[in-house]
């Protein structure tokens, strides 16, 4: 049997109008995603929303309901799960506790009868990148974790699957550990090519990671971008809120501009005219002393001015995260570089940019 080589390309995996129901739960939604051949895409989302149940129905361990599973335009529906070109790591290794790591990593080729004297150097070889050469005659019971995920991850790619499926492998791992073992595994998908759909609920280690990110919620993909996209201009108010650390303010859109109450002038706004939220991360707004004069209002200018009151001051290693009581009830946070005077009670003027700001529309 000759297996594709490690320079083939990955798959064009694609889903179309997807869905999954346990009982009354439809835990995947008529989900439509697309991933191109090659690519390393993030699944993020919190736990419960269908992530780890949408890669069971790619990788053929669960049935659909309804909608496809396509690979390079090819439905696989009722291709069984082992005879799919798909590689699954999941969160628990899973590996065979009475076989040596060597064994395990070989344990899929022997399933599809590859010839010893081919299999052997495949494996030795797959042994070497995931750095357990010194250990292949060793029982994985004698593994720590993380060299158990290594074991895992080199029983997966030493059949040169075209699609690799990871389900949050890293999160049983310490902190150094998991950031380690990204380096390992975007280093291999890369010299693979393998297409790679990896689930997490962590979104930095999903920034770190994956060139492109698919946010689940609630059993659908509210948005899929690269990942400053969702920082920068995230495609939802409720992808705003699960990325965090993101300041909302209430107002109003009136010939597609925005502005709030008490704010010195207003920013463009491309949703329809009515109740709005403006959100903005907390590093790329702007704070100083200096106390505005004069009247609020919706000038043309493109920036919000507020004016408040220091209330907290905290130190985050890399910056100062500042909390700001607004005129009214409104309050933002904002970061400003380690070193800057800011003294609980002052009064400051917070600036928040047009390219800092994305603009929801919140209905009437």
């Amino acid at each position: 049997m000759t297996l594709p080589t490690a320079s083939s390309p990955g798959a064009r995996l694609r889903l179309v109008n997807l869905s999954k129901a346990f009982g009354g739960t439809r835990a995947v939604d008529n989900v439509t995603l697309e991933l191109g051949p090659g690519s390393f895409t993030a699944l993020l989302g919190p736990s419960g929303c269908g992530k780890s149940t949408m890669l069971s129905l790619i990788a053929g361990l669960v049935d659909a309901d309804s909608g496809g599973v396509e690979l390079d335009g090819h439905r696989v529906d009722g291709v069984p799960a082992e005879h799919r070109p798909i590689g699954l790591v999941f969160q628990k290794p899973l590996l065979f506790p009475h076989l040596s790591v060597e064994a395990n990593v070989a344990f899929g080729l022997r399933m599809r009868q590859v010839p010893r004297r081919e299999a052997r150097p495949l494996v030795r070889d797959m042994l070497a990148k995931v750095q357990l050469s010194a250990l292949a005659g060793r029982r994985v019971g004698a593994l720590s974790g993380g060299q158990e995920q290594r074991v895992a991850i080199a029983r997966a790619l030493v059949l040169s699957p075209r699609l690799l499926l990871l389900d949050e492998p890293f999160s049983q791992l310490d902190a150094t550990l998991r950031v380690e073992m990204r380096a390992l595994v975007r280093a291999l998908t890369d010299e693979a090519k393998v297409t790679t759909l990896f689930v997490t609920h962590d979104q930095a280690e999903a920034v770190e990671l994956a060139e492109d990110i698919a946010l689940m919620l609630d059993g659908r993909i509210t948005g899929q971008a690269a990942a400053d996209v969702f920082y920068t201009r995230p495609p939802s108010l409720a992808a705003a809120r699960f990325f965090g650390a993101t300041n909302e303010l209430p107002g109003h859109v009136d010939a597609g501009r925005f502005t709030c109450p008490g704010a010195r002038g207003s920013v463009l706004a491309d949703v329809p005219d009515g109740p709005a939220v403006l959100v903005a991360r907390p590093e790329t707004l702007q704070l100083s002393t200096e106390v505005l004069s004069g009247t609020p209002g919706p000038t043309v200018a493109e920036a919000l001015r507020l004016c408040g009151i220091a209330t907290t001051a905290r130190f985050a290693g890399t910056h100062l995260s500042v909390d700001v009581r607004l005129d009214g009830e409104a309050a933002l946070t904002v970061h400003v570089p380690v070193g800057t005077s800011v003294e609980l009670g002052d009064d400051v003027t917070v600036t928040a940019p047009r390219s800092a700001c994305t603009v929801f529309g919140t209905g009437r």
